[in-house]
């Protein structure tokens, strides 16, 4: 699987995680931020922490730790899918 096709399934991934229950067509800014963290980040609570920052710096809003973590694996197993790691 090339980058390219991991950024779009990462994409889709979390347009359908859609944590504030606002619409899947509202993320795109988080959703981009989020595809650039998942390039360099490899540990789940890290991904986690991340895109718990940045839901809630665009949303004033707080998502639980545990539903971050939850989607971090999601889209760590896809990013290791495509490097070939599993």
């Amino acid at each position: 699987m090339s980058i390219n096709d991991m950024n779009r399934k990462a994409v889709r991934i979390l347009e359908e995680w859609d944590p504030f229950a606002i619409g899947m067509d509202l993320y795109d800014t988080e959703i981009a931020g989020v595809v650039v963290a998942l390039q360099v980040l490899d540990d789940p609570s890290d991904l986690a922490k991340k895109i718990q920052s940045i839901y809630e710096f665009s949303f004033e809003k707080w998502i639980p730790f545990e539903r971050c973590v939850e989607i971090s694996y999601k889209l760590l197993a896809l990013k290791f899918e495509a490097k070939c790691i599993i």
